[in-house]
């Protein structure tokens, strides 16, 4: 039955379309939560047969959520209304609110916990990816229904987001399994996905019905099958899609240098979209640009120069080719393998050498064949693409030997599609990608990173070992390897909140550490104290006054009662010094005592002891006897956590931001930073690193950030950021793939060989 308009209250909100839009959305989710749930039992006995030694924990997972079923229901269920309440009361909860730990204890979350949030984020990811548009247009509607407010996906009730967070919650309280658990809330991207997405399409036609903004263009229906990517899910085929009609970041710069050259090009590159025309014409303007950077010579004139022959010689056959190639990619010469490591030689050139010097094995002779023009081509493109790659990307040692290990097969790609330079989603280039992603800074100091090295090892392998001229392989290496990735990044994820923790926690130490430093200092400088007063004040006291500011904040109780026993403790000092006689010494504040020096780790007795030597010493005083005075008995080590050290040599603040040298525009610019926003930074070596802004300190503002494996690398205020751009040691960092890297790369050095050319 269609939604129809209703009162709207006086707060905008129209109550009748929240109740019936309610009714169309979180019952059906909960249903279909249910009905996934259901499956789930035939799914892990499936798995449990194959689990190995794991076996025992997949049959323990099925009687858990048997047994639990209800209660899983009745958990979702729960998040989602609660959700949808905040959205009815006008303050919609964040996801990410509900799903963060807010304790403010110093206790980390479990690696489970950690896990099973990531898992859900991955699972909100999926149903954002699979029902991007419709959730755009729920966001608008549910908001206009609700008193106009601004919805997103944090804060949409139904939303992906809070969809998983409903999803953790349900199995929060399961006794499973980590790798039990994982499995499960993957399941629910197999079985619950196509089922919210068939929800949202329903309740937004129901409100389109209602008349609720109705001006809003229609979602893009599903895809209509491609062969052209069979096998691959509607989510994937529209992510290709999209990415096709997109140009890459190469030929966007390659268009405004060619500049005149191909107008057909420039337009077909203005409007966006690289259709097949677009791609032919953008493909011949690269193969002129390489003509002119050979010194303008002749396509023909050039490659009989290159080859070993004579002016009649015959062309390699593109079958004679790839049979050569096929024989270097198995089994590659000694010498191409040492042109992968050496700088200093052209992958293309040796390439080229190799190829005529292998005919031999087919049965030819080299010195009566030649490479025919389009197969140079891709020779030189391939080569050079690999060079750039090699010198420009962080790759040496085994890395480097890996990623170079590849040109072969590329050569062998770029004569069977030369779409492969111009499509962002062929399966070749989106391997390389994610192999040199991969590859890139991995030194193999971590079992995570030497688990990754390990799998390129064995995606490569598989490669030269079995591509033949079936691109297809591309497609499955590339996806087993993603899936792979993701795994390396959930833990690259849990890594970086780690590092955020402790950074906090060492920001709210030192916060403690100071505001006792200052009450320390407000009381003893300038003033005359006993010893055993003094030993009393700065050891058993400071660390006690500092672990209840790190434990309940400078506002809490306890901090106020550490301080009344300072003050108490100096007043009897004072009354002593003016040799009061006969004062029962601090026996009102003897509770107070000993529990400051149990907290320290003494036990009864010895923090009675400790407490008559100050009694002791008090009485000293007032008798004006320095010969009486007690020294307190040995106080167990109590040490703090030390800050830590960033790898990149922090600039200090003194004195505040007037000794510092800075452009004050920087300095905003950094504020304003979104979390999320890699920079480069450059040490004194000129060594480039990327480093992710991961965290923004809500007591110093200071800044956070994390290398690629999630590591803390530099903590830096706004103003000390830009110092580090005046110095030079910070740029923005460019956001591009390994393979449109190096296709720029590719131009600027044809651009370079065509001005020299022309000189």
């Amino acid at each position: 039955m269609a939604l129809i308009p209703s009162s709207i209250d006086t707060r905008g909100r129209d109550r009748r379309l929240l109740d019936q839009a309610r009714a169309a959305a979180v019952a059906p989710l909960a249903d279909s939560f249910a009905v996934a749930l259901s499956r789930f039992d035939d799914a892990l006995f499936d798995r449990a047969e194959r689990a190995g030694h794991s076996q025992l924990a997949f049959l323990d997972g099925m009687r858990e959520l048997r047994r639990r079923r209800n209660e899983i229901n009745t958990r979702f269920r729960a998040h989602l209304d609660e959700a949808w309440q905040s959205l009815e009361s006008g303050e919609p909860h964040s996801a990410e609110s509900a799903l963060a730990d807010t304790s403010l204890t110093l206790s980390l979350v479990s690696d489970q916990e950690l896990e099973s949030r990531l898992a859900a984020r991955n699972l909100a990811g999926v149903i954002l990816r699979d029902c991007k548009a419709v959730l755009a247009h729920l966001d608008c509607r549910l908001g206009w229904i609700a008193g106009d407010l601004i919805l997103d996906a944090d804060h949409n009730p139904i939303g992906p987001e809070h969809v998983g967070v409903a999803v953790h919650e349900a199995f929060a309280t399961c006794e499973l399994s980590l790798e039990v658990r994982l499995v499960v809330i993957k399941l629910c991207e197999r079985d619950l996905v196509p089922a919210i997405a068939r929800v949202y399409e329903a309740l937004d036609q129901r409100l389109v019905q209602a008349g609720v903004l109705p001006e809003i263009p229609a979602a893009r229906g599903p895809l209509r099958p491609n062969p052209a990517r069979a096998g691959q899910s509607e989510t994937q085929a529209r992510e290709d899609q999209d990415a096709e009609d997109s140009t890459p970041a190469w030929a966007a710069r390659f268009t405004q240098r060619m500049a005149g050259m191909r107008g057909g090009m420039q337009a077909a590159m203005q409007q966006g979209s690289m259709g097949d025309g677009a791609q032919g014409v953008l493909l011949e303007a690269l193969h002129h640009l390489l003509q002119e950077s050979r010194g303008g010579r002749s396509f023909e004139s050039d490659r009989l120069q290159h080859a070993s022959g004579g002016e009649h010689n015959r062309p390699m056959s593109q079958r004679e080719m790839l049979s050569v190639l096929s024989l270097l990619q198995s089994a590659p010469s000694a010498t191409l393998r040492a042109a992968i490591g050496d700088t200093s030689e052209s992958l293309a050139q040796r390439l080229k050498s190799e190829v005529l010097s292998s005919a031999t094995q087919l049965g030819m002779d080299p010195a009566s064949a030649r490479l025919a023009p389009v197969d140079e081509d891709a020779i030189d493109l391939v080569g050079m693409l690999f060079d750039v790659m090699l010198d420009e990307r962080d790759l040496e040692g085994r890395p480097r030997e890996l990623i170079g290990r590849l040109v072969v097969p590329f050569v062998k790609v770029a004569l069977l599609d030369r779409r492969m330079f111009v499509q962002k989603t062929h399966p070749a280039r989106r391997l390389l990608n994610v192999l040199a992603e991969a590859c890139e800074g991995n030194s193999g100091e971590s079992a995570g990173e030497r688990a990754l090295m390990a799998k390129v090892e064995e995606v490569v392998g598989r490669l030269t070992a079995e591509f033949n001229e079936n691109l297809a392989i591309f497609l499955t290496l590339e996806e087993e390897f993603r899936d792979f990735l993701a795994q390396h990044k959930r833990r690259i994820e849990i890594t970086e909140r780690r590092a955020a923790e402790i950074q906090s926690g060492q920001e709210r130490l030192e916060t403690a550490r100071v505001r006792t430093h200052l009450e320390l200092a407000m009381r003893l400088d300038g003033h005359r104290v006993p010893q055993a007063i003094d030993d009393f004040m700065r050891q058993p006291w400071a660390h006690h006054a500092t672990m209840t500011v790190l434990r309940e904040g400078e506002e809490g109780g306890g901090l106020a009662d550490a301080l009344a026993l300072a003050d108490g403790v100096m007043e009897e000092l004072g009354e002593a010094q003016r040799q009061i006689i006969g004062k029962p010494w601090l026996q009102a504040w003897r509770p107070s005592l000993q529990k400051v020096f149990t907290s320290v780790g003494m036990n009864p007795d010895a923090a009675s002891s400790a407490i008559d030597a100050l009694h002791d010493t008090l009485q000293a005083v007032a008798a004006s006897r320095p010969d009486l005075e007690k020294q307190l008995p040995p106080l167990p080590p109590v040490v703090l956590p030390k800050p830590l050290e960033d790898v990149v040599t922090p600039i200090h603040l003194v004195g505040g931001t007037d000794t510092l040298d800075f452009d004050s525009t920087d300095a905003e610019h950094f504020r304003k930073l979104p979390v999320g926003t890699w920079l480069d930074f450059i040490d004194k070596n000129n060594k480039l690193q990327a480093g992710k802004l991961s965290w923004v300190s809500p007591i110093s503002s200071r800044f956070l950030f994390v290398n690629r494996r999630g590591v803390r690398f530099c903590v830096a205020s706004p103003e000390e950021l830009a110092v580090m751009v005046r110095l030079g040691r910070l740029r923005k960092h460019v956001d591009e793939d390994a393979f449109d890297s190096a296709m720029l790369g590719v131009i600027d050095r044809l651009d370079t060989d065509k001005a020299a050319a022309s000189a």
